[in-house]
């Protein structure tokens, strides 16, 4: 396709917000010499949910607008303005798409019941003369290469895992190779500040293991640190299951969660290293994790709205109870775990928990507690600072024996604390800082 001038592209961002391989954005700047970009803060993403949690909480809502700001700096050193407003994509993208002339809009594909019900009205009340461009841009293997169709992906992820890497390759990086013609001089709106959207700065604390802020920029400069400057990539497989520090995991999640960085800027970043320096089974365990975020999208994709019921995908009755006073001392870190209570902890003051803990805590609060687990996976979704909706709720099924589990395995709680805190010092460390709050 030629570009042409008379045309007004858009890029509406939603958890892809990068430019670097970024398909919406390379395919408008491709084909179009006029491009603008848009983001929604949906007023529905900061209110209450059923349980008494803000489906975004502070910590992310923090993360999501420091990576807004770096969006904004980077789009504007391509010519291109980004939009940012705080209403419903439904009840304004119409109108702006009006006012602006907007003949193309380039837009990332989502599936889960909530993205596709907004998307389907924004069409559906837009022109109908507009172009739509829509891209599934969130994985690692791309859905047209994988040697299955969505109704066909194996409840196995090992099945899954085996024949993606048999028979399935990643995709290149894609940069966009030429600006389009300058519109900055239009833009009107302004990204908030956090009290805005109802929170105050999380205080949070110095020893903390996720430190860093949000933006492609970061995202960027902590796989340069995490795989070239200090080589800790090397030794991925030895610490993950680490619960201090810093460097333990790459702690990429939070910039894939929000699309700030692409999985195969990751992967491909893996590779580079392997060639400079090592190849080894540390290096296969960062790719080998992310598979395993591809196969809860494609679980997603393939069971709909299953994987957010109550008995899950494998639609296996179990009698969950909602007992508040109990999901209470979990939230608190009041249970009879000191494992459980310090992970939990650690979650309200920063966050941030590790995988290790996250399985311990969900396979707490569904074995131990037989608490119904969408109340856990809600309470995730608002205090993860990389909560993906596809992982936290894949999760959740796996971890409640409602999902992709074939073991269907029971986490003994004081045995995890024994293997992985056997000196206490994780314990420790945030058990006495919720005493001094």
């Amino acid at each position: 396709m030629p570009k042409t001038e008379t045309s007004n592209s858009l890029v509406w961002f939603r958890n892809d917000l990068r430019v670097h391989d970024q398909q919406s954005l390379y395919n408008a700047c491709m084909n179009h010499e006029q491009v603008m970009a848009i983001y929604y803060l949906d007023p529905r993403h900061f209110k209450f949910d059923q349980n008494g949690f803000k489906r975004t909480g502070s910590f992310r809502s923090k993360f999501l607008l420091e990576t807004l700001e770096t969006l904004k700096t980077e789009l504007l050193n391509l010519n291109i303005s980004l939009f940012v407003f705080r209403i419903k994509p439904e009840d304004h993208l119409p109108h702006f798409c009006s006012e602006h002339g907007i003949s193309d809009i380039y837009y990332q594909k989502e599936w889960t019941a909530y993205e596709q019900e907004v998307e389907d009205q924004v069409i559906s009340q837009s022109d109908s003369k507009i172009n739509w461009h829509g891209h599934y841009d969130q994985f690692l293997f791309h859905p047209e290469d994988i040697p299955f169709s969505p109704k066909d992906i194996p409840e196995i992820f090992t099945m899954f895992r085996k024949r993606i890497e048999k028979e399935s390759v990643v995709r290149p990086e894609l940069e966009i190779k030429a600006k389009p013609l300058s519109n900055r001089e239009k833009n009107y709106s302004q990204i908030p500040k956090l009290n805005k959207l109802g929170f105050k700065t999380p205080n949070i604390p110095e020893h903390t293991a996720f430190p860093f802020e949000g933006g492609e920029i970061n995202g960027l400069n902590r796989i340069q640190e995490y795989f070239f400057q200090t080589g800790k990539l090397a030794y991925y497989k030895k610490t993950r299951n680490g619960l201090i520090g810093v460097d333990y995991s790459s702690k990429l999640s939070a910039w894939l969660a929000n699309g700030s960085l692409s999985a195969r800027t990751i992967y491909w970043a893996v590779k580079r290293f392997e060639q400079t320096f090592k190849k080894n089974q540390s290096t296969y365990w960062l790719i080998f994790e992310l598979i395993w975020r591809d196969y809860f999208k494609y679980i997603s994709m393939k069971h709909g709205n299953a994987i957010f019921s109550k008995y899950g995908i494998k639609q296996r009755e179990c009698d969950w109870k909602i007992e508040y006073q109990l999901v209470r001392k979990w939230i608190n870190g009041e249970t009879a775990s000191d494992f459980v209570n310090a992970n939990m902890i650690e979650l309200k003051q920063t966050g941030w928990m590790s995988n290790r803990g996250r399985q311990n805590v969900a396979s707490y609060f569904t074995r131990d507690l037989e608490l119904d687990w969408r109340i856990g996976a809600a309470y995730f979704e608002s205090m993860l600072v990389d909560h993906d909706v596809h992982s936290n709720y894949g999760n959740w099924n796996y971890v409640a024996g409602i999902g992709n589990d074939p073991r269907d395995r029971k986490f003994n709680v004081d045995l995890q604390a024994k293997r992985y805190d056997s000196d206490e010092k994780f314990r420790l460390r945030w058990l006495q800082t919720n005493l001094f709050l």
